[in-house]
């Protein structure tokens, strides 16, 4: 199976949808990302940690310093209430906008 570019937009989405799963790394969202995704999304290293910077200066995540399974020094990201609050509101209009881009397909 091939790996996809995201969409537009959609960066956001997926970062706040795994936080909401529980703290994580970095490098550790990328990998969850993947894993959840069946290894067909893929988030580079250069679009991740602006997102992530990004969402912490809105507000929606915060970050703190802890340790990694591997005993190494990492950022871990968490989602905030207000993340929490926007995490619904983008979900609700991401599955209106998949709705009526399959509505329309289907027409085709």
């Amino acid at each position: 199976m091939s790996r996809i570019d995201l969409p537009q937009g959609t960066l956001d989405l997926l970062i706040l949808r795994t936080l909401s799963l529980g703290p994580q790394h970095g490098w550790g969202i990328s990998e969850r990302v993947q894993r959840l995704s069946s290894e067909v999304l893929c988030i580079q290293q250069g679009s991740l940690y602006p997102a992530l910077h990004r969402l912490e200066r809105r507000g929606w995540i915060k970050a703190r310093w802890g340790t990694s399974e591997n005993n190494r020094r990492a950022r871990y990201y968490e989602l905030t209430r207000a993340g929490r609050k926007q995490l619904e509101t983008e979900t609700g209009l991401w599955k209106q906008l998949t709705t009526a881009v399959s509505q329309v397909l289907g027409e085709a």
